[in-house]
């Protein structure tokens, strides 16, 4: 017998067989994920990503030596070192995310909203206090349900609202303004009156975008005013940084010092690690991290910053114009209102134009669970704005179909849509 020949073994070919089967199915599956995924929204969110980490490597000797104590001294790169952790844990998850289908997308979102919830129950009475506010809770890691919710609560309005393609006499809006008032008053306990405004700010984006009337639209607004006004005159903390605010604050306040870092470096900056204002703010890392940039890179840096927000948002917009699927434009739109709504708030603290909120900087800021929150919801974001190149469309434009009064005075079915096409 010829000894280069190969001992034959029952079965081997057919698992050599199946071996290549998988790996070609994982190789195909690769190549359209690469083919679907929105490439530009993809690499404006890396940009961002990298920019944070230049970023928290310049705040943290900051924060590090303002948590020092005699007892223990905290490496000047101690939050950056974590930092990047966190980042490539985020990074697997926005992957795996963006890898699903819109239904398995769907069904994450609102499997995830379902558990935050309950977690945001549990805050008053089994979490633990952070800065002054109650809004951490601990299962094994500590988290903020907060933080998590908010990919789940886009999703899930937007499947509530979608119902209204079957049953155009569905009371979604009812529903979803229980929910969103469920949560605001939860949220409020915590207190956290920040968030508090982004997810009415989301939640109001997805009523507008969802066919109710102007009258309906006028309503909300008087609600959202009568809203504020009685937190003003409820909640002390809402009603001193106010009234700080609108005074002009002081120059020894958080948000007077972030103003002062952030134009402390001029257009080009003083140069990495040459900061000093910024060794005087709370958070550098966190809350005020745009004003590190600000002093240390420049504020051409910064307007590079808000030009990337701005482009992803609109990005995202130009990738919905012609979406059909009704649940998708709303889940994508709501994703990209509460990136881009808070990342504008923590902006205009910096700048002095907004009160101070307590609010990170998304993709930027140092975060454990708020990295792997925004990361999964970003992921999500690129799952459903996946779209086949090749595919012909046939159907009608959403454009056309919100125009139609109440969503349409001829029915769904009169057109012979699929529940699929409806986005159900």
């Amino acid at each position: 017998m010829n000894s280069s020949q190969q001992p034959y073994v029952p079965g081997l070919g057919d698992r050599m067989a199946r071996g290549e089967r998988m790996r070609g199915s994982k190789l195909s599956e690769l190549k359209i994920w690469w083919r679907e995924i929105d490439r530009v929204s993809l690499g404006l969110i890396l940009a961002l990503m990298a920019i944070g980490t230049a970023a928290v490597a310049a705040g943290s000797p900051a924060s590090a030596r303002r948590l020092s104590t005699a007892a223990e001294k905290l490496d000047d790169l101690h939050f950056y070192w974590i930092h990047l952790r966190w980042q490539f844990v985020g990074l697997i998850v926005m992957f795996g995310a963006s890898a699903l289908s819109r239904d398995n997308a769907r069904r994450v979102g609102v499997v995830l909203a379902g558990a935050m919830f309950v977690a945001l129950m549990l805050v008053p009475l089994i979490g633990y206090e952070v800065n002054g506010a109650k809004r951490w809770i601990r299962f094994g890691l500590g988290f903020q349900p907060s933080e998590f919710l908010k990919p789940g609560f886009a999703i899930a309005m937007a499947w509530i609202m979608s119902w209204r393609l079957r049953d155009p006499n569905l009371p979604v809006l009812a529903i979803v303004t229980v929910l969103m008032g469920m949560i605001a008053g939860l949220l409020m306990l915590q207190p956290d009156f920040g968030s508090t405004v982004l997810y009415g700010g989301v939640w109001f984006v997805l009523v507008m975008l969802s066919g109710v009337s102007a009258k309906r639209i006028g309503g909300i607004v008087g609600a959202g005013v009568v809203a504020v006004t009685l937190t003003y005159l409820l909640y002390d903390n809402a009603r001193h940084r106010i009234d700080s605010f609108l005074s002009g604050g002081s120059e020894f306040d958080q948000v007077g010092l972030a103003q002062k870092t952030l134009l402390g470096g001029g257009w080009t900056g003083t140069g990495f690690w040459l900061g000093l204002k910024k060794m005087s703010l709370p958070e550098a890392h966190t809350d005020y991290i745009f004003s590190v940039i600000g002093e240390e890179f420049g504020l051409l840096i910064c307007a590079l910053v808000v030009v990337l927000y701005l482009a992803l948002i609109a990005r995202v917009l130009v990738r919905l114009a012609d979406e059909e699927n009704l649940f998708a434009l709303l889940a994508s739109a709501g994703l990209v209102t509460q990136i881009g709504g808070q990342a504008f708030i923590n902006i205009l603290v910096n700048l002095q134009l907004f009160p101070s909120k307590g609010m990170t900087l998304p993709l930027v800021s140092y975060g454990g669970s708020s990295t792997i929150a925004i990361c999964l919801g970003v992921g999500l974001l690129l799952a459903l704005t996946r779209r086949n190149p090749f595919l012909t469309r046939e159907t009608p434009g959403l454009r056309a179909i919100l125009m139609e009064r109440g969503l349409g005075e001829r029915s769904f079915a009169d057109r012979g849509w699929t529940d699929k096409e409806k986005g159900a």
